[in-house]
């Protein structure tokens, strides 16, 4: 029985470290047209781009990053409430807030919101989304089109400055391959060796 007392004790605990959040946004015409993020409560998230992505990003939220979005979802009551304004705007895209904790399921949909803490949510959203489409960016370039890398690290560093960039530390990798590559042009292997400076962990660049 003190096994059976102790697993009563625990359940409510294992429920949390299960929950997760999810993001999805359908905007026909946009690109992308939909969006998909999940992010679980120890910062493993999913990134698609269909509901049937055959090839989701997977990576690591970093903590500060996932206890905001978690802490944004208190706020706004696990999603229990309407957020949407009934304003008459222009199509923004349908986006929905889902919590899965458990046997707990609220999900919100919204076109246009006025609450704070929801467009500060859906912000973070927007920006792990931006930092995707960067990262497939400069995927595309350093893989297909060299004399092209410059152009999509110009781009990349705007937006790091424009704090528009969630995990710069996934670039790490890709931003290695151009420094140690002799074929990619001067410019893009310096600009790309100062943005690897910039995206390490400062543990990383204290050792």
């Amino acid at each position: 029985m003190k096994w059976l007392f102790a697993l009563c004790l625990w359940a409510p605990l294992l429920a949390s470290d299960a929950a997760r959040i999810v993001y999805t946004k359908q905007f026909p015409g946009s690109v992308p047209a939909y969006i998909r993020i999940e992010v679980a409560k120890d910062g493993k998230a999913v990134y698609k781009e269909a509901l049937d992505d055959d090839a989701p990003a997977n990576f690591q939220l970093a903590a500060e990053d996932t206890a905001a979005i978690f802490a944004l979802s208190d706020k706004l009551e696990r999603f229990k409430r309407p957020l949407e304004s009934n304003l008459k705007v222009a199509n923004m895209g349908m986006k929905t807030f889902r919590m899965e904790d458990g046997a707990e399921k609220n999900e919100v949909k919204f076109n246009y919101s006025l609450d704070e803490d929801a467009k500060t949510l859906q912000d973070i959203f927007e920006r792990i989304t931006e930092t995707q489409q960067y990262l497939f960016g400069l995927e595309r370039s350093v893989r297909f089109d060299k004399l092209g890398v410059n152009k999509s690290l110009l781009q990349l560093e705007s937006a790091y400055h424009g704090k528009r960039i969630v995990g710069p530390e996934r670039f790490l990798p890709l931003l290695e391959r151009v420094i140690k590559n002799e074929s990619y042009l001067h410019m893009a292997r310096e600009r790309a060796a100062a943005l690897a400076e910039l995206f390490r962990p400062e543990k990383a660049k204290a050792e």
